[in-house]
């Protein structure tokens, strides 16, 4: 369950709210809001009102790589979260590699984490966890071979261990099913820093275009459904994180809606293309930053 740091009353989420006492738990991630644009493909013009995205692959990759950090370190600091009156999860990383190079599938993930999934079911313990995928890069330099593997970070209760994902496991009942990862090697181990460890993985995530196609970059399960709103809230726009709180934006198709009024909001920028990518043309004056995350207080002024 993802609530909110344990001795702590639940926070007010909107930004626009100054009820006293708002958490200041989640400061946002190490990326996002301009600090990162000109890295990210977005680079400032002469004006202040403009700015140009650049379209290269690289760039574009490099967008990608920094939504996929964005939200695997909110769902990472959600899953630790402890329920109030309880103690936190503890954190298991696994690591699941193939044995052939060729063998890779993109279903094999799914079908072990259902695998897992059951597992928890069967003990009754939630299953939280959060996944990316990475090329392993010692042997892509030793053998030339772009071969897939996975790091997954799972939560599991104090006192309650991880199976081996690559030997068969016992379900609750006594009864003994398939092991969870059948193509290769798993490692387990008790992770100490939690989302530490999956952010040093997704830190040496460069070019994209090596992995196979239809491969997923990551995957999250067993967030709340407020704990989905604020991993999809680190991802909006600058513009609209500006204004509006967790939960009070959604996306449909390409527009974006104000939950409260089902208001579609206009978009912030006119978009122009031009040689090297897009140029984007502020129609507003936007208003200031004033968060520093998901449960950030206003300034004491």
């Amino acid at each position: 369950m993802c609530v909110a740091p344990s001795g702590a009353e639940p926070p007010q989420f909107s930004h626009r709210s100054k009820t006293p006492g708002t958490l200041k738990a989640l400061e946002g991630p190490p990326l996002g809001g301009y600090a990162s644009a000109a890295g990210a493909g977005l680079v400032p013009s002469n004006t202040t009102a403009q700015h140009v995205v650049n379209l290269s692959p690289s760039a574009v990759a490099e967008r990608r790589v920094d939504r996929l950090k964005r939200s695997v370190w909110a769902s990472g600091h959600l899953h630790g979260m402890a329920e109030k009156g309880f103690r936190p999860g503890v954190p298991w990383f696994v690591t699941l590699t193939y044995a052939k190079a060729e063998d890779w599938h993109k279903t094999h993930l799914s079908a072990a984490v259902k695998r897992f999934r059951n597992w928890c079911r069967s003990h009754r313990v939630p299953c939280r966890y959060t996944w990316v995928g990475e090329i392993q890069p010692k042997r892509l330099e030793r053998t030339g071979d772009a071969v897939v593997h996975y790091h997954l970070l799972a939560w599991l209760p104090v006192g309650m261990r991880m199976p081996f994902w690559d030997k068969d496991a016992k379900l609750a009942s006594g009864k003994v099913t398939t092991a969870f990862w059948t193509h290769g090697m798993a490692q387990t181990e008790i992770a100490k820093s939690g989302v530490g460890y999956l952010m040093k993985y997704l830190s040496k995530l460069g070019e994209l275009t090596r992995f196979p196609k239809g491969l997923r970059l990551y995957g999250v399960g067993g967030l709340c459904d407020l704990g989905r709103k604020v991993r999809a809230w680190y991802n909006l726009p600058e513009w609209v994180k500006r204004s509006y709180g967790v939960g009070e934006v959604f996306r449909k198709s390409s527009s974006l809606i104000a939950r409260a009024t089902g208001e579609i909001l206009e978009p912030a920028y006119k978009v122009s293309r031009i040689p090297s990518g897009l140029l984007l043309t502020a129609l507003r004056e936007l208003p200031p930053r004033f968060h520093d995350g998901a449960y950030s207080s206003w300034p004491a002024a």
